[in-house]
């Protein structure tokens, strides 16, 4: 997937994050319907704080989210407004799923994070090589 060039006023950046984090104890409870809920929820997350989301799947007890971010907003900062906002939104929304959680927790606190762009760490690592030499 082709990730765009992103122009903010101040930056131009085409960043992508792989985030994958999973439900508290890797319970088994996102089913088809709850995770039609939790793709509206980040939806509107992604909207309310000014990023975007290129692709999500949630699977039984766990979520992959592909996101591109502005720079000034620190990946831990995107995760927690993913993680925090949607659990309180997503318990609201289905109460009854908060008793099978240990202390109405939804989410671990671990989760992983790879980052995308559209150059190699060898096309990177060349263009800062010949920069040198110019100078």
């Amino acid at each position: 997937m082709y990730m765009d060039i992103v122009h903010r006023r101040g930056s131009v950046s085409q960043i992508g994050y792989h985030i994958v984090f999973c439900t508290k104890y890797r319970k088994k409870l996102l089913d088809d319907r709850l995770s039609e809920d939790l793709r509206k929820i980040f939806t509107g997350i992604a909207k309310e704080k000014g990023f975007e989301i290129k692709q999500q799947e949630t699977n039984i007890d766990h979520v992959h989210l592909f996101v591109s971010a502005p720079p000034n907003v620190s990946i831990s900062t995107l995760v927690k407004w993913i993680k925090g906002i949607s659990a309180r939104q997503f318990l609201v929304l289905h109460h009854a799923v908060k008793r099978d959680l240990y202390r109405g927790q939804l989410w671990n606190p671990s989760y992983y994070v790879g980052t995308a762009g559209d150059l190699s760490e060898d096309t990177i690592r060349g263009y800062i090589e010949r920069q040198k030499a110019k100078n």
